[in-house]
């Protein structure tokens, strides 16, 4: 009896193949889910790209703080990046926590084996939403005059931005000019500046154009929760899906900050852990 497989063979060369859009993270893990690796892979997938990884360091944490942090072997995080970009390649790489400054300027040597790729955003990690610090003091220097020039964009928040900068942010007022500063000391460089700190003001976050030095508000309504955990890392992951989806950088900044803007919001409504909780990943399903 012959029989009838009407099923395509999914190996079938005359087959024209789609191609993801790739976005890789590098950056430290989170067990509780809500920051760091975790979180990326979550934004880079709800947002339509393909998420690939490069793991810097374990963590132990959870929502309500940092225990310890175990940072991967420097070559072993570069083998990593290395075996991601040699086979899949990607469209765009986000980095957060690197931990050390000979982390800081590996990663920073491996990427310039890779020119071609331009869409790099760093999200400039320093202290977790609990507070703990998660940079070594002397890695700021590096991080600041080697990584942040090779970027696209940095998304520090406020105690970053102070930290790069020297100097104290205090009001909305402040932020377009200290959005231009960072640009002007770190290479160049187009500046995400988030406001949300500022607890006392409209939440407004600042896109700087390094190149055009064009300035955009991007204000949203503050959401009254404690579900805060890994924004950050959320944004950041965003913002390079989207310039991994092939949008000019304001139109990504702008995406990025809808995006996590409806994560809040929709996180707000939920509980988990016994601290600050994160936002919903995956808002588009859950809250249907």
């Amino acid at each position: 009896m012959t029989q009838n497989n009407s099923l395509q063979n999914p190996d079938d060369s005359s087959q024209e193949k789609k191609r993801y859009k790739r976005v890789l993270s590098i950056a430290g893990s989170d067990p509780s889910g809500g920051a760091g690796i975790q979180a990326d892979i979550k934004t880079i997938s709800a947002c339509g790209c393909f998420a690939t990884t490069a793991i810097t360091s374990i963590v132990d944490e959870n929502t309500l703080g940092v225990t310890d942090v175990h940072p991967v072997p420097i070559r072993f995080v570069t083998g990593q990046i290395r075996s991601v970009l040699d086979d899949i390649g990607t469209d765009a790489i986000k980095i957060g926590m690197l931990h050390s400054a000979k982390l800081v300027k590996a990663v920073k040597e491996t990427l310039d084996d890779y020119p071609e790729i331009r869409n790099i955003v760093v999200d400039p990690v320093m202290v977790a939403t609990s507070g703990d610090p998660l940079l070594e003091s002397d890695a700021v220097e590096t991080l600041k005059t080697l990584l942040i020039p090779r970027a696209a964009i940095i998304t520090p928040n406020i105690p970053e931005a102070e930290i790069l900068l020297g100097e104290k942010i205090e009001g909305n007022d402040q932020l377009p000019d200290a959005a231009r500063k960072l640009s002007e000391c770190c290479g160049g460089v187009s500046v995400f500046l988030k406001g949300g700190h500022l607890t006392d003001t409209d939440l407004v976050d600042y896109f700087y154009n390094g190149t055009t030095g064009q300035i955009l508000s991007m204000s949203s309504d503050r959401i009254p929760t404690k579900n805060t955990h890994g924004t950050g890392c959320t944004l950041s992951s965003a913002l390079a899906s989207f310039l991994a989806k092939g949008a000019p950088l304001e139109i990504a900044a702008l995406n990025a900050k809808r995006y996590i803007s409806a994560a809040i919001e929709s996180g707000a409504g939920y509980e988990i852990g016994h601290g600050n909780g994160p936002v919903n990943h995956f808002f588009q399903w859950f809250d249907k």
